[in-house]
Parts: C-alpha cells; structure tokens; sequence
C-alpha cells in the first residue's frame, strides 16, 4: 500500500491523532515535577496561618555541610511585559547573567541604572527537610516529611536559638531530632506583605518518644545535595537568552569581563536585597512594587528584608515565551 493510500485509508485515525495532540498542547502544564515535595502554609482569606513544624537534620548529616542549602533567583518584568522567574547560577557557584548586567548597571554612575539593578536582585532562599507537626489548614500534611523553602526571618530565629544573646538563653540545636524544638510557625499579613515576627521555638524536647519512628522519618528526608546539582539549573547561554528578550537586549548588553570592583559593589547590592510583591502579576504592566531594605548581614550570609512566601510556580507560566 503507498503512503498516499495509507494517507486515505487512516483519515479518521489521523483526525483522532490530530485532536489528541491539540488537546495536550491545549493543557499544557507548567508545574514542577517536584512541587510535592515543598510544603507551604496554608493561608486563610486574610493570608495568615500557623502550623508547628520541626525542622530535620538532613540526609546524610556527616556528609552534607548544614541541613540546610543557600538558593538564588530573580523575579521581575521586563519593559516587554515578559517575566524573568529563574534559578540563579550563582547558587552553585557560577557565572550568571543578570548578576553580571546588574554589576554593569550599578557601576554605570546613573541613578535608573542603579534601580533597574535593584529591581533585577537576586533573593536569598534558604531549604530544609521538616516534619510537619500540625498544619491548620491542609491537616493531610501532619505526620509527613517535606522540604521547605524559608527567607531571613525565619533564617534569623533558627540563628538564635544556636546563638542566643542573653546569659539566661540556653543554645539549642533547632535541627537535632532530640534536642531540638518543634517550630511555631505563625503567618499574618502586614502592609501587604506575609510577616513571620510572631513565629517561635517551643521548648526543647525529642521529636517522638519512638527511636524507630524518629528513624522513619529521617529516612523519608529528601537529598539537599540533589537540589544544588547543575542539571537543575538552566545553562548560561539558555538564561542570558532569556534575559535580553525579557529586556529587549540586542548585541553584547552584558560583557563577560568583570572587575573585582564589579565584585564588590555586587555584593553589596545582594546585602541590601528586596522583597517583590508578587500578588499583582499578571494584573498589571508594570514591574511588581518593590520594598526597600536595610544593610544588614547575618553571620556573613546576604540577607532579604521580608520573607517571601509567593508561590513562583503559580507564575511559570507567564515567564515562560
């Protein structure tokens, strides 16, 4: 039988095949495929909420270096109406576009440079293993071990409970499934943006009475290590492509040689991080407000001056083109 014959005789097939295609390009999904691992609070119509959660030590404690790992990304809209939503390489250490544009632009000596760089900052994450306690408002996850994705604030209370400042503050080890504490996680909106002040650590105790479970659940842990491997990042040339049709960027906008002037002044910049507020995007044109911050450095670590509790996933979409 020729093709053409096949062609003729499979009509009804290939009109089926046609629609099937059609429709999974209708309902194409950008989800990440490792979205059910995160656990977020659940927030009620006012955006607060409260869950207990113990934080965990890690998969492997001997091997990897804290039970925690340091992310970067960016946020922000072009002047095209095109969203940049995209892990950083300078999380792994590594050359990124917009860090490089950004140095440009903060050592331009002109002022809208200096606030397109502002807008443009990479936001500090930190991740951990927990174990969520009690969850108010989704209470399927109690008893379940996820990771969880936190900024400064909470950064900061963990910080404390290891270095307490007063003599009658005994230092705890907020990671330790015996020593450790669970943590109040307490979430109330404030001048538009999530506010974790009210969250604390209950006093010392074991997670469980039950070794055996305990060891259950740190074996339910997800590797922290898995999360820094550069098969999860995007190349240089695929974001650095990204970046200029986001800003309408032609020729050589970025120059690859850098200073160590250019070094400094970034770092200072990524110490003065800011808060996005994402609860506009796909509402408006105009790039999200941004919340200025103040200088300040927690044990060498740049730091943001509000935790950022937006799911980005919701908006993969819209950075997507």
């Amino acid at each position: 039988m020729s093709a053409f014959d096949a062609l003729k005789n499979n009509r009804k097939k290939s009109l089926d095949k046609l629609k099937g295609q059609i429709d999974k390009i209708s309902s194409k999904s950008y989800a990440d495929p490792n979205a059910d691992k995160y656990w977020k609070p659940t927030r009620d119509k006012a955006g607060n909420a409260f869950a207990i959660i113990r934080f965990l030590p890690g998969t492997d404690p001997s091997g990897e270096e804290a039970p925690f790992v340091r992310s970067w990304d960016h946020g922000f809209q072009g002047s095209t109406g095109l969203w940049y939503i995209e892990k950083s390489l300078t999380t792994i250490n590594k050359d990124d576009p917009v860090s490089e544009l950004n140095s440009q632009l903060w050592n331009s000596g002109v002022e809208d440079d200096k606030e397109q760089a502002r807008k443009q900052k990479r936001r500090l994450k930190y991740v951990s293993n927990i174990y969520v306690v009690k969850d108010s408002g989704n209470p399927d996850n109690e008893g379940k071990v996820f990771l969880y994705e936190y900024g400064k604030k909470i950064y900061d209370k963990i910080n404390d409970a290891m270095f307490p400042q007063y003599e009658d503050e005994k230092a705890m080890n907020p990671f330790d499934m015996w020593e450790g504490a669970n943590f109040r996680l307490k979430v109330r909106m404030f001048e538009g943006y999530p506010n974790y002040d009210k969250s604390e650590f209950d006093s010392s105790e074991p997670l469980l009475d039950d070794d055996d479970k305990m060891e259950e659940i740190f074996n339910q842990q997800h590797s922290l290590k898995e999360l820094l491997d550069e098969k999860n990042f995007k190349s240089y040339s695929e974001l650095k492509t990204k970046l200029y049709r986001v800003l309408n960027l032609t020729g050589s906008s970025i120059d690859a040689s850098r200073t160590a002037e250019d070094d400094v002044d970034e770092n200072l910049e990524d110490d003065v991080d800011e808060n996005l507020d994402m609860s506009k995007l796909g509402k408006e044109t105009a790039a999200p407000e941004m919340k200025e911050a103040a200088h300040t450095s927690i044990n060498n670590a740049s730091s943001t001056d509000e935790d950022e509790d937006d799911d980005l996933a919701l908006f993969k979409e819209l950075a997507k083109g």
